[in-house]
């Protein structure tokens, strides 16, 4: 049983669960507008309950998958299976447990999120075959994540609305954008492997101003989206917000410097996604 735990404990670390918050915020705020305040308590219980091992199923696949991959760059070989802290046979069957707990959550919620699932696993599991195969891996990525607030109104709705997968749009531009600036630091890795990414076709100067353009796109949507679901002076606000925000990680990285990447990738992405949908409750309450 100590055993257990303690491979327990050390998958929840190689898989960051804490970073779910990259994406539960515009779950949450998919679920929000879906219901125009607050969703029942069960609803928003097993949307959190799927949030979280969608997200995990899909890191620690990534792991299993990639385990070779890691092994052979400087920068992720102490990660838990290149490390031998855990075997692929275990980081696969915690795989299993959390697809099995996704599609309970699923089943929970409604019949359409079910027959949805596995449309979603596609994605978040096929995500990490992706840069073996083309450069635009990044944007497969956004969209595992983007797909989350779509999701998230089905879940309440058990429809879905046009409206909602602009956020879809949105969260995909975002996470492409922060992922390109990522994969810059693996740029000489991914060439001698063999592997595609931005940065490795195009070289660090296109890779930052493909994430500008991105988040630029970001910004301009966001506004779109404020009309679509006719946005108050909190929700206008916090989309300036965001914008800011985002302005300040980019200004945190350059081509020349890659030092303060993690503080951008991690910190800043978390501190935007929980400014927006604190933004977009605030502009909801105030309505109701």
């Amino acid at each position: 049983m100590n055993g257990l735990l303690t491979k327990t404990k050390i998958t929840l670390e190689m898989i960051k669960w804490e970073h779910s918050i990259f994406a539960l915020p515009f779950a949450l705020t998919g679920a929000l507008l879906a219901a125009q305040g607050l969703p029942p308590m069960r609803t928003l219980g097993w949307i959190l309950v799927a949030m979280v091992s969608a997200r995990s199923a899909a890191m620690a696949f990534n792991r299993w998958a990639d385990a070779a991959l890691d092994a052979a760059n400087p920068r992720t070989s102490t990660r838990a299976i290149p490390a031998g802290l855990l075997s692929r046979g275990f980081v696969l069957a915690f795989t299993l447990a959390m697809i099995a707990l996704f599609e309970l959550a699923c089943w929970q919620l409604n019949r359409l999120t079910l027959e949805l699932s596995p449309v979603v696993l596609a994605v978040l599991l096929g995500y990490s075959y992706m840069k073996r195969v083309t450069r635009w891996s990044h944007i497969v990525l956004g969209l595992a994540l983007g797909i989350a607030p779509s999701a998230a109104w089905i879940a309440v709705r058990g429809t879905l609305d046009p409206r909602i997968a602009l956020l879809t749009a949105i969260v995909t531009c975002w996470v492409a954008g922060f992922d390109i600036l990522y994969a810059c630091q693996d740029m000489e890795h991914d060439r001698l492997a063999g592997l595609f990414s931005i940065p490795q076709a195009l070289g660090l100067d296109a890779a930052f101003w493909m994430a500008r353009i991105l988040h630029l796109a970001v910004v301009v949507l966001l506004g779109w989206f404020a009309i679509l679901f006719h946005f108050g002076w909190p929700g206008r606000l916090g989309i300036a917000a965001v914008a800011v925000l985002l302005l300040y990680e980019h200004s945190l990285v350059s081509p020349r410097d890659l030092r303060k990447l993690n503080a951008a990738f991690f910190t800043m992405n978390g501190v935007i996604a929980t400014v927006f949908l604190a933004f977009v409750a605030a502009d909801l309450w105030l309505k109701h």
